[in-house]
């Protein structure tokens, strides 16, 4: 990409897997308003459940989840019995025993639990829902803490998919990220995967980590593509040390610059394509197989908290601290303070700490941002059509984008969007159009690739 449409167009947008996006979330949508949210769904919605085990063995310095590092197993184990204690309290406020269609475990590193406490952390679902023919169960999992012990326990208790973190196989940038995990300990996991029936496998990789280079990043594709994952996905490094201080571990003077991610970004994203795999949306590939491709071709793709996704429930709750529920009416976000968490929920109350409940219009601007972010283009007509809100016009925000479309970023075909290939990795900065939510001057989101 020109050197000048970098400078321009690379800015500090959300990475929109929800609209309105969780900074605008706040404190009016509390436990009572979740609770009425939960008793108005109909008995036959179906669901998608995420649980967040918010512990780690250790601190990825890279890291942006809401996670805690720790070497004592104590915690962890208190912490999963308010969990489950969560789920009991959740199921309890539903109008009925309702189906599943899709459930993610993440984190922190769910791996982080002992087997035992892996199953029984699934057993509490299925006590409580009912998994829907075909839902899929996929985990996060951490290569340096799972064995094979852990891998046949998830087997066992129903799991379809594997979410390995990879992030890059150099031994330097690994040092520099506080993450050491040798090729051979992810190759061995994945074949222990597969040994025990579990095939689908995703990897995630990462591009703008300390001392990478476009070298060393095609490399990395190159070795993580070897061991037939179905699905990459390819995240750029979001240095952002002011919300996340552990990141203040990492040099900063060994970051890659602005072109030298873009050049990362595309050099791996041309190899990825050039091994066989399908660009999905913004950062995601498959195999052609795959059924994020298949959803793609027939315009249903998703997207969500997990990023691109099958999932089309209309109704996701989150359990654990810092989990984020999306219902019809809205969004609620759990507490992120652990032990704040725990307290609610051992007194018997949702956990819910912020939220935002959204309108016919955040309904309306959210559908449009998320046909651009998974088919990277949105004819208007369409969308309005589909909400019954024909009248809508978006002519300022179409006015808007009249420097991206006479930089060659966007293309307007009367009413329809589309992005050029050259300007597929700014799409976020053409949802921002969309967003009426948004500060363009906020530093809290990281850039736009």
């Amino acid at each position: 990409m020109r050197a000048d449409l970098i400078e321009r167009y690379d800015l500090r947008v959300p990475r929109y897997t929800s609209y309105p996006t969780a900074p605008h979330f706040g404190p009016r949508v509390d436990a009572a308003r979740y609770e009425e949210w939960l008793g108005a769904l109909a008995p036959d919605t179906p669901l998608s459940l995420y649980a967040h085990v918010a512990y780690c063995a250790e601190m990825c310095w890279f890291c942006g989840c809401h996670t805690k590092a720790t070497k004592k197993y104590a915690p962890v184990a208190d912490y999963l019995d308010a969990l489950l204690a969560e789920i009991s309290l959740v199921a309890s406020k539903l109008p009925a025993r309702m189906g599943v269609r899709h459930i993610h475990f993440g984190g922190g590193s769910p791996t982080v639990l002992t087997p035992d406490d892996f199953t029984r952390m699934v057993d509490a679902m299925r006590a409580r829902f009912d998994l829907l023919p075909g839902a899929e169960v996929a985990v996060e999992l951490d290569p340096r803490t799972a064995d094979e012990a852990y891998v046949a326990a998830m087997a066992k208790a129903g799991v379809t998919r594997a979410s390995i973190g990879v992030q890059d196989f150099n031994p330097k940038v690994q040092a520099a990220i506080n993450r050491i995990q040798p090729f051979e300990v992810t190759e061995r996991v994945i074949l222990w995967l597969r040994a025990h029936g579990i095939g689908a496998v995703n990897m995630d990789l990462c591009y703008g980590l300390p001392y990478q280079t476009v070298a060393s990043v095609i490399e990395t594709v190159e070795r993580g593509a070897a061991l037939a994952p179905a699905r990459i996905a390819l995240f750029g490094y979001a240095h952002v040390p002011w919300m996340k201080t552990h990141q203040r571990l990492i040099p900063e003077d060994a970051l890659p610059d602005m072109a030298e991610r873009w050049r990362q970004y595309e050099a791996a994203s041309a190899r990825l394509q050039a091994l066989g795999y399908v660009a999905i949306g913004l950062d995601h590939f498959a195999l052609p197989d795959d059924e994020l491709v298949l959803a793609q071709k027939r315009g249903a793709l998703h997207r969500n908290f997990q990023g691109y996704t099958t999932d089309s429930a209309p109704a996701l709750i989150g359990f654990g601290a810092s989990a984020i529920g999306s219902l019809p009416q809205g969004y609620a976000a759990n507490e992120i303070a652990i032990d704040r968490y725990k307290a609610l929920v051992r007194e018997g109350r949702l956990p819910i700490a912020r939220g935002i409940e959204i309108t016919g219009e955040d309904k309306l601007r959210r559908a449009i941002i998320e046909r651009l972010m998974c088919d990277m283009g949105v004819d208007l007509d369409e969308v309005l059509a589909a909400h019954g809100a024909a009248g809508e016009s978006f002519e300022s925000e179409l006015a808007s984008l009249a420097a991206l479309e006479t930089d060659g970023i966007v293309r307007r075909e009367g009413r329809r969007l589309v992005m050029t290939e050259e300007g597929k990795p700014l799409v976020r900065a053409v949802c921002a159009a969309f967003d009426r939510y948004l500060d363009r001057g906020e530093a809290r989101h990281s850039r736009a690739v």
